[in-house]
């Protein structure tokens, strides 16, 4: 097992967002019969996610993410961390695919021929739920985030989150989220999001994202968000392409693409800051010994 920490959405390190990366020999080694030791070694590097992966033929792997607390089904950043180090590591070749089998499908991520060395994620979009299914938006919701009703433009939802689109960038900025409530609430998570106050053409809007449901208060930057953020403003702003900021203390951008339907092209770029090597212990753990 090979451990190592990458920064996720950045050009540097200690911007983006971190992502645990343990790379396996072999599926049977994250399988699920040791759910159980990939959650303690989750938890152990208490990272906002952790990705499991381990090769299943050439160009090929098994991709599992993990919370803290709980095993998810569709992670952004901790995509973008093991494609990055496959494609540093010459284990993957730069231009062509590379194929993750996750819960939510096979995944591709691809690395642009260029020194820039942004990988594009090819993910399934997130739609607000139809009209006559969007639930009843909670009293607790706007205060838990410090809003008043006259910030807010509207309130939807998908299947996983709440989306509140603010007045301005200001507003989003100002929210201070009482997590506990927020933890209590029948989703996944809370996003927040505004337009950017920033030159036309250099951000398009700009976003919070909360999910102390999952153990992670404020995500630094969150990809899988922008399966639902890209769509809804880029039909907002009549747009296929756009930038959006994560408006967190580290902040991180994104880019999307929206041509094809039901999908969204996520791209970014990332670092490696640090190789770990695990004590014997933690080796025998996680081989079943």
């Amino acid at each position: 097992m090979q451990l190592f920490i990458v920064d996720s959405f950045t050009n540097k390190p200690f911007g983006g967002n971190p992502a645990g990366v343990c790379v396996f020999d072999a599926p049977a080694d994250m399988g699920p019969a040791r759910s159980g030791v990939l959650q303690r070694i989750a938890a152990e590097l208490n990272l906002s996610e952790t990705a499991f992966v381990a090769p299943t033929g050439p160009n090929r792997y098994n991709l599992r993410w993990f919370t803290p607390l709980a095993e998810v089904d569709l992670c952004g950043h901790a995509t973008l961390a093991p494609a990055h180090l496959l494609f540093e590591t010459g284990q993957a070749i730069t231009g062509e695919p590379i194929w993750f089998d996750t819960l939510s499908g096979p995944l591709s991520a691809v690395r642009d021929d260029d020194s820039a060395g942004f990988i594009t994620l090819d993910f399934p979009a997130e739609a607000p739920l139809p009209a006559d299914a969007q639930p009843q938006v909670p009293g607790s919701l706007l205060p838990a985030l410090g809003l008043e009703a006259g910030q807010v433009v509207t309130v939807v939802a998908n299947r996983h989150e709440w989306l509140v689109h603010v007045s301005s960038e200001t507003d989003l900025m100002a929210v201070a989220p009482n997590m506990a409530v927020l933890g209590m609430l029948p989703v996944r998570g809370v996003l927040v999001t505004a337009p950017s106050q920033a030159d036309e053409g250099k951000v398009d809007f700009v976003s919070r994202c909360f999910y102390p449901k999952l153990g992670v208060p404020e995500d630094p930057v969150t990809g899988s968000a922008h399966c639902f953020l890209g769509p809804y403003w880029g039909q907002r702003l009549g747009k296929t392409r756009l930038k959006g900021w994560q408006a967190s203390a580290r902040g991180g951008l994104v880019a999307m693409g929206l041509d094809t339907p039901g999908r969204v092209m996520l791209s970014g770029q990332a670092c490696t800051v640090f190789e770990l090597t695990a004590r014997t212990p933690v080796l025998q753990a996680a081989a079943g010994v």
